[in-house]
């Protein structure tokens, strides 16, 4: 079975909002990839509170300085596309009030004709929290499971009624509605957030940092799954972050999906060999505009295809 190729979308500084977003969204479609992807970084902190993901003394990178909304870069892509699903890897839930995020997201799947994917996550950030965060970051997991659980009532059918902690709907009709179930993907790194999906959500929203260890969490989620009595399928989207290089990098420090292009697909072949359904590739940090871009994003997605992914 191919392994379907998701890409992201141009969200950072070096991008133009008013131009790139449409351009690549075409474009990505036009090629052959199967999706489109957005993240979410509300702010950067100077000084950070906290290292990057939460690891003491890791810098933030530089372009995290200039993020555009993830929801308004997807629905610019879903404008000008046909067929491509739309996706976010991830979406910080505690950031957004449940009710709205469920409205948005409802709008946005009626309006691109049921195309898309909702991923979610907590984030790490203690200062997007103390920026954004509609209860404090300890409390980051009951967000979330109420986002889901709103999520659920408010793109299903009316009369809607949720009794929660943040949100209370007493009786109401909600729309527009999803054109079909919205799939719930989540990226979950622990026990407790392996539960979660297990038994809450679609899907799982892995990053790849080595064919190993993506393979053990698999099937550790699998077993999960089994002994927790789920028999629906686990969709699953392993999200890559590539760093470019032009010339093939050569150091015996080489990360997954660092180096040029036949190194990233080189990568990518390994690891679509763990049978996950998708793989999103991230190529947005290193070119220098949209571009550079297009041409990377052409290359890898011949390549891979060539290459049996």
């Amino acid at each position: 079975m191919t392994t379907r190729l998701g890409l992201s979308l141009p969200q950072m500084r070096q991008y133009s909002l008013a131009t790139d977003v449409t351009d690549v969204a075409r474009t990505a479609e036009q090629i052959g990839y199967d999706s489109l992807w957005v993240f979410e970084r509300a702010l950067f902190p100077e000084p950070a509170t906290q290292g990057l993901y939460g690891m003491p003394g890791v810098p933030w990178p530089d372009e995290y300085r200039n993020v555009a909304d993830p929801l308004v870069t997807l629905s610019l892509a879903a404008a000008v596309t046909e067929r491509v699903r739309l996706g976010s890897s991830v979406l910080v839930a505690p950031l957004h009030v449940p009710f709205q995020l469920a409205k948005s997201l409802a709008t946005l799947d009626a309006a691109s004709g049921g195309r898309v994917l909702a991923g979610l996550g907590t984030g790490w950030s203690l200062d997007e929290y103390a920026a954004s965060a509609i209860r404090p970051f300890e409390e980051r997991g009951q967000v979330l499971d109420e986002l889901i659980e709103v999520c659920r009532a408010v793109w299903g059918p009316d009369p809607v009624r949720y009794d929660g902690r943040i949100t209370k709907i007493a009786s109401a009709v909600v729309g527009p509605k999803p054109a079909r179930p919205i799939p719930i993907l989540l990226a979950a790194n622990t026990g407790r957030a392996r539960r979660r999906l297990v038994d809450h959500a679609d899907g799982w929203l892995p990053v790849g940092m080595g064919v190993d260890q993506l393979a053990a969490q698999w099937t550790q989620l699998q077993d999960l799954a089994a002994e927790r009595g789920r028999t629906e399928p686990i969709q699953t989207v392993v999200r890559v972050n590539a760093t470019y290089t032009p010339k093939a990098y050569d150091g015996s420090d080489r990360r997954p999906f660092q180096g040029n292009a036949d190194q990233i697909v080189e990568d990518l072949v390994a690891h679509a060999a763990v049978g996950l359904d998708e793989i999103l590739v991230d190529l947005e940090s290193t070119p220098r505009d949209a571009q550079e871009l297009k041409d990377l994003a052409a290359e890898v997605y011949e390549k891979a295809r060539a290459a049996g992914v």
